[in-house]
């Protein structure tokens, strides 16, 4: 995830409107509290008081940074060298938005972090209540709790409770994707710097999982691996169907009954999917809430540029020397940079991208 809080209070009151100031001033505020809960993790760890079991967690973070440095080339830094016990499940909760008959997000603007297709509060009623206004406006809503984001290197994010339980595999993929946020970010471009962080945390598990992991770690994380592909592709394929419904001659009433229809479509695919899990049911929480547009543009962001992304990766052959070629394409302007990478995936995906409609928020 991206910053939430890469703000000055000056400069937020600059921008007016009540509405403006009450949001960054919830920002700063909720990042100044994550700060201030963070605690060296070597005192944590010399902490006789400390639990037994948070220490080893924070020694694996140590060794998983570590990692980052020496193989991966991430930023050497003080980032997750701290601890926050923030008690509560997450550090803060995303609004994303689009309108009811486009997968294209809504897209706002701040100070340092330039456009993003989300919103975050620190809050989850904040959150709730503001998602409440966009759908009484019309809009698909999707409110979404976040563990953990990046602020860019702008202060050193500390390791967080949200996320310290998980798996050594979940807990190295966290902090590859927020370190790889800090070396290379674009303004207004939330799909290049997600699909890049998420190439870059899924490469970096490969190679963590053969240096480190254990067998049965490797094994469980090829089987999530498949499991997670499954669903994203039902999830694109469906995807595809709303794409072809809404840029579709029909009336507004048709797409609304097509969209109810594909949503109810997935549904039933989900189920035959999942019948072959043994049981898995960790994306059944995709469907405790109604299915939206919203869903479906948070997927494009995280992945549709991942197979370009490890494409020049293994072209590059490197990790300094994919950064350098990332960084080259950062300099472009928006449309010839996606141009590029559509490229990377072969000729029908420029096709593609030369034909879907820019976002205009550079």
């Amino acid at each position: 995830m991206l910053p939430r809080a890469l703000l000055v209070t000056g400069a937020a009151l600059l921008l007016g409107g009540c509405a403006q100031i009450g949001y960054y001033a919830q920002a700063v505020h909720g990042e100044m509290s994550v700060l201030h809960a963070a605690r060296p993790i070597d005192d944590v760890m010399n902490d006789p008081g400390a639990d037994a079991s948070l220490k080893a967690r924070l020694g694996k973070v140590k060794e998983i940074r570590a990692f980052a440095v020496a193989e991966l080339d991430l930023p050497d830094n003080r980032s997750y060298s701290t601890y926050a016990d923030l008690k509560r499940p997450y550090v803060l909760w995303n609004v994303v938005a689009t309108p009811e008959l486009s997968l294209t997000p809504i897209h706002w603007c701040f100070p340092v972090a330039g456009c993003v297709s989300y919103r975050g509060y620190y809050h989850e009623q904040a959150a709730q209540e503001f998602a409440a206004q966009l759908r009484a406006e019309g809009d698909d809503v999707l409110v979404g709790g976040v563990p953990a984001y990046s602020t860019l290197g702008w202060f050193n994010d500390p390791v967080l409770s949200t996320f310290i339980d998980y798996s050594d595999a979940e807990l190295a993929r966290m902090l590859f994707h927020e370190l790889a946020h800090q070396l290379i970010y674009v303004k207004n471009d939330s799909q290049f710097n997600e699909s890049f962080a998420t190439t870059v945390e899924e490469e970096g598990l490969e190679r963590w999982l053969a240096a480190h992991g254990e067998a049965g770690q490797r094994e469980a994380y090829a089987l999530r691996r498949e499991r997670r592909q499954g669903f994203l592709n039902l999830l694109l394929s469906n995807r595809k169907k709303l794409e072809m419904s809404y840029a579709s001659e029909a009336s507004d009433d048709d797409k609304r009954a097509r969209k109810a229809e594909v949503f109810r479509e997935m549904r039933d695919e989900y189920q035959v999917l999942k019948a072959g899990w043994n049981g898995y049911s960790g994306y059944d929480t995709w469907f405790v809430e109604p299915l939206s547009n919203a869903r479906f543009a948070s997927v494009a962001t995280y992945h549709d540029l991942v197979p370009a992304f490890k494409a020049l990766l293994a072209q590059q052959g490197s990790f300094p020397a994919f950064y350098d070629a990332v960084r080259r394409l950062a300099a472009l302007g928006k449309a010839e940079r996606h141009r590029r990478l559509a490229l990377l995936m072969g000729p029908i995906a420029a096709d593609d991208g030369r034909n879907k409609g820019e976002d205009k928020s550079e």
